[in-house]
């Protein structure tokens, strides 16, 4: 069974969580981030994205950058933006986006249960992304990101919560820019603590819904502390990495879409019927934006029309990685007829999360892209089922909303 523990977390005073709460670093380009931290200087990206504090023509990945995050972190720490929590506690975090809630449980999980497979992944890494949050992690001695994770629901861990929330005030309730509500309670009390780590005793995994890089960068600075510590007990906190656990049936994914920039040397009408030569069928539906309207349908978006692309029979699968919708764009349609190999590295494909909405496909196709892909929401259960069979799914294969803030809670990797 995976450890869930509780922790000293290191989080906001009351007053300024809503504004040190930040989105994900990686939501955010360079730009984005610069504007952000200009528009609240307290905000938490000062520290997830240091460089926001330098030149535009600074490395981003300079030493330099995990210095000043260090630096800011110690210096909001000093200055009381940030309190540290008297004892090890668990905390409860709500999330409400249009009137629906997901409710998950602050904690700390175990390094140990990442490289034992208790905690389970979907997605491949990159080393590159790896490297920058593992020199983050290392110099700021902190996690400073939450990686999100899944739990097949359990009543009674829900009841719990339940009970929890009923019984005080949250500690934190703010609504963010985006319109997302966000309440916080602390578990302090020791019957409470004994409970939920009882109820959480019974789960046999976890899965990562989104953090596959913080997961990973964590682990290997978990790891490599380990081994350079002579002394080791396994009691350090850099055995435990910062995590928010959520039950399968409250969460929300939406599409995660596709660019490209060009049709692979195609005029349209060559690009039209080498798309039905390779397992789909093509119908035109005019300029109104479309959505997919179920599980192996597709829209494109292609010189100012919408079509509705149908996977035949022949390309579907029962496989869990290969009957994804994603899968089969990416198998029948972006490899063999765009030339998209490896969509990791190829520079002529994007991906765009379904909260930016069809218009903005549009949009990228009337600037700086040939072709705009829509696709039907991977489910969580497909999820579930990719990591089961220890598989992995193609990247930008599920857009979880609405986002974790950063900078609520901080685990430190020593006190």
């Amino acid at each position: 069974m995976p450890t869930i523990t509780p922790f000293r977390s290191v989080r906001p005073d009351k007053a300024l969580a809503g504004r040190v709460a930040a989105l994900p670093y990686d939501v955010f380009n360079r730009q984005e981030a610069c504007e952000a931290v200009s528009k609240e200087p307290l905000s938490f990206l000062r520290i997830d994205r240091a460089e926001t504090g330098f030149p535009d023509d600074m490395d981003m990945y300079d030493d330099r950058v995990y210095a000043r995050a260090k630096a800011l972190l110690e210096e909001m720490i000093a200055d009381k933006i940030f309190i540290i929590e008297d004892k090890p506690c668990y905390y409860i975090y709500e999330l409400t986006m249009e009137g629906r809630a997901q409710t998950g449980i602050v904690a700390c999980s175990a390094v140990s249960d990442y490289e034992n497979g208790l905690i389970k992944k979907h997605e491949k890494t990159r080393a590159d992304k790896e490297m920058d949050r593992i020199r983050h992690v290392d110099t700021t001695n902190a996690h400073t990101g939450p990686i999100f994770l899944v739990y097949r629901s359990r009543q009674l861990i829900n009841d719990l919560i339940e009970t929890k929330k009923t019984a005080a005030m949250p500690e934190y309730d703010f609504t963010s820019d985006d319109g997302i509500q966000h309440r916080i309670w602390v578990i302090d009390d020791s019957p409470s603590i004994a409970a939920l780590q009882q109820v959480f005793s019974a789960i046999p995994c976890t899965y990562i819904a989104d953090g596959h890089h913080r997961c990973a960068s964590a682990v290997k600075v978990g790891i490599d502390r380990r081994s350079q510590n002579e002394y080791h007990t396994g009691l350090e906190e850099y055995n435990r990495f910062l995590s928010v656990l959520f039950p399968d049936d409250q969460l929300y994914i939406m599409p995660y879409n596709r660019v490209v920039a060009d049709l692979n040397g195609l005029d349209a009408d060559a690009f039209l019927a080498a798309i039905k030569a390779n397992g789909f069928t093509v119908e035109y539906c005019g300029t109104e934006p479309l959505s997919p309207p179920r599980r192996g349908t597709f829209g494109m978006y292609l010189a100012n029309g919408w079509y509705l692309l149908t996977a035949d029979d022949s390309i579907l699968s029962h496989d869990p990685v290969a009957g994804l919708d994603v899968s089969l764009l990416q198998d029948h349609l972006l490899k063999p007829v765009l030339g998209i190999s490896d969509p990791r590295t190829d520079k002529r494909i994007d991906f765009v999360g379904g909260i930016r909405g069809l218009p903005y496909l549009e949009e990228r196709v009337a600037t700086d892209m040939a072709v705009a892909f829509s696709l039907y929401a991977t489910s969580i259960q497909e999820l579930l089922d990719v990591a089961d069979a220890g598989q992995l799914m193609p990247p930008k294969s599920t857009w979880f909303e609405p986002k974790l803030r950063s900078g609520l809670f901080i685990h430190m990797l020593d006190e």
